[in-house]
């Protein structure tokens, strides 16, 4: 074995939800294994501490957005920002994570170093770079570029005497009462802005290209909330969770096995909510259901909206931006004094930090998922990257449950190092990792490890097929590999 030992046996890039389920699964099943969180923000939350705009929300529900092992026992079960940052704040407290919490460190670079058998990382905090050394490296960093939004680069855009905002970086001092608003964008960012801003701008128009397929749900669940009433709150919320994660999974099967029907569904519900507002141009889309994310509408209040005539949708394409608003090509004008460009977010892995392997930098697209989180041949390295057709966090406990019995192994059998080996002559057939015409995943898809058509060397999409997967595989299974560093051995087979 190795004889140094690491400053920590696990370090977690990401203080959000996957940093902090990594850890709470730690300190569960791995309680005798050290571990850090580098955060590169200044207060914990990932996602729900970065974006601060008008109506920010969950757009699935957190008896699946929340963790298995923690209840989500609010009345709200489509929650907004601060409610989940709250039940981020209680899982960090309650259960001793905080300590382990580094903020305002900025991982720049992880180099694996053969010879010791660690990451050695270096942050940038407050008093300078810091290296720390840790047996393990665990990406709980998210899927998007938290500096480099998406930029649709719109012509005349310094023409514009309005504001012009990003929502991934919404300034808390916008005044957009009595203002004229368009929120460029129709995905699920554009339907939270548009309900949250009408309150109080004097009109929001939500100018798209396409239509976005939607689903209105109450934002408080309503048999969640009986369940909870009458039974203890573990067991109301493992039932509500159940039945919220075979809802998703039934319509995610029906949109792919019968789309026509589920179409006719949706579009029959739209109609209804909005009444003689309702154009097939602004509101039938030209995919089918589930080739792109639906839309979450809690309590119609989007629908609500358009009724009223508080907001409009207007689908079109753009000219250019000018002094007063914006010039569509069909010779239409609107008028603004604030453009909200809810264009999309920049696909990245693992945040603009440098990995490397004994000084060779890692190409992480020439890399094959296995079991959804460590990738083929890479050492003592694991990442999630959430469900697509479902809560991101059914993958977090997942994986972080797997990988916790990973650490476990390693322990019992004195291994230094874990990796899946796959040979380079293997007969792997890679198959389009986003079966989803989303525009960012679309653009983001040179960035991605590889995916196999089937487990497990692929990033499923189904979480029931992974569930059985990570229940009856084993940890063991003749692919993951437990070595032994032999310093000496490795300097002079490099020398």
């Amino acid at each position: 074995m190795a004889t140094k030992l690491p400053d920590v046996d696990v370090a977690i890039i990401g203080a959000g939800i996957s940093g902090i389920g990594m850890a709470a699964h730690m300190q569960m099943s791995c309680p005798g294994r050290s571990y850090a969180i580098f955060e590169r923000r200044a207060q914990l939350g990932g996602t729900w501490d970065l974006f601060r705009y008008p109506g920010i929300r969950s757009d699935s529900d957190m008896h699946t957005l929340g963790f298995a092992f923690e209840p989500w026992v609010h009345e709200k079960s489509i929650a907004d920002g601060p409610s989940i940052l709250e039940y981020l704040d209680k899982i960090v407290d309650e259960r001793g994570i905080r300590p382990h919490i580094r903020l305002d460190n900025k991982v720049v670079s992880a180099d694996f170093h053969s010879d010791d058998a660690c990451w050695h990382i270096v942050a940038e905090t407050p008093a300078g770079r810091q290296e720390t050394t840790a047996r393990f490296l665990y990406l709980g960093s998210g899927y998007y570029d938290y500096d480099q939004p998406f930029d649709a680069a719109f012509p005349g855009r310094e023409d514009f005497q309005g504001q012009v905002v990003h929502p991934q970086f919404w300034p808390q001092d916008l005044d957009y009462a009595g203002k004229r608003v368009v929120v460029i964008g129709s995905g699920a960012t554009a339907v939270t802005v548009v309900p949250a801003m009408a309150a109080k701008a004097a009109h929001v128009t939500m100018l798209q290209r396409t239509p976005t397929w939607m689903i209105a749900r109450p934002a408080r669940d309503a048999i969640a909330n009986f369940l909870r009433r009458i039974l203890p709150g573990e067991t109301a919320y493992r039932l509500t969770r159940m039945k919220n994660i075979w809802f998703q999974r039934m319509l995610f099967k029906r949109a792919k096995t019968k789309p026509g029907k589920v179409a006719d569904f949706l579009t029959k519900e739209t109609r209804k909510l909005l009444g003689d507002k309702y154009t097939e141009r602004d509101f039938k889309p030209p995919y089918d259901p589930w080739d792109q994310r639906l839309c979450l509408v809690p309590d119609e209040d989007f629908f609500a909206a358009i009724r009223e005539g508080r907001a409009s949708v207007v689908t079109d394409h753009i000219e250019r931006f000018d002094a007063t608003g914006i010039q569509l090509k069909s010779g239409q004008h609107i008028d603004a004094d604030i453009i909200v460009t809810a264009t999309g977010l920049s696909l990245s892995f693992g945040g603009h930090v440098r990995y490397s392997i004994d000084g060779q930098e890692m190409d992480k697209t020439q890399h094959w998922f296995y079991r959804g989180c460590m990738f083929s041949n890479v050492p003592n390295f694991a990442m999630t990257f959430g469900y697509l057709n479902a809560s991101w966090t059914l993958r977090v406990d997942n994986n972080a449950d797997y990988l916790c019995k990973v650490l476990n192994l390693m322990e019992a059998k004195g291994a230094d190092i874990v990796l899946p080996y796959l040979p380079d002559d293997n007969a792997l057939e890679e198959v389009d990792l986003f079966d989803f015409s989303s525009g960012y995943l679309q653009r983001g898809k040179h960035l991605v490890p590889k995916s196999a058509a089937t487990l497990p060397w692929r990033l499923n999409q189904n979480y029931k097929e992974d569930c059985e997967d990570f229940r009856t595989r084993p940890i063991d299974d003749g692919i993951l590999r437990f070595e032994h560093a032999h310093p000496a051995q490795l300097a002079q087979a490099a020398e």
